[in-house]
């Protein structure tokens, strides 16, 4: 599994932890935006939403809009 699998995997188990949240893609994205380390971040949204949950992908690319500045 290279970088970028694993980081697709980390945010699809935390999607999956974070599911029964109250508002499960600000929950994961809170996660990501805490913990993950900034060259973590860079890579998957580089990397776009492909192989992520929805709750996962909306969470992606939810930062990576914030970061963006959309």
């Amino acid at each position: 599994m290279n970088s970028v699998e694993r980081l697709v995997h980390m945010a699809n188990q935390i999607a999956t932890n974070l599911a029964t949240d109250a508002a499960p893609v600000a929950a994961v994205a809170d996660h990501i935006q805490q913990f993950w380390d900034p060259r973590m971040k860079k890579m998957i949204f580089a990397h776009g939403t492909a192989g992520l949950s929805p709750i996962a992908a909306a969470a992606i690319s939810l930062l990576a809009d914030a970061q963006n500045g959309a």
